[in-house]
């Protein structure tokens, strides 16, 4: 049993240090990657509170743009 608990320890051990190494040499591929998660959360979080509120027309909102320029 004790050398089940060394394997498993060995294991857990060799994994950490592959997944640092992994994040090490790929470490643009990976921010991109969390940036665009980041970014799919945000539009569905906005989305959701899209849904509760109330619809408005096309005319308002252009006027509300324009009005900002």
């Amino acid at each position: 049993m004790s050398n089940l608990s060394l394997e498993r320890n060995q294991l857990k051990q060799t994994l950490k240090e592959l997944i640092i190494e992994l994040f090490s040499e790929n470490k643009e591929e990976f921010s991109a990657l969390f940036t665009e998660i980041i970014e799919d959360i945000a539009l569905s979080k906005a989305i959701e509170e899209g849904e509760k509120t109330e619809l408005t027309d096309r005319e308002t909102i252009f006027a509300i743009l324009n009005q900002e320029q």
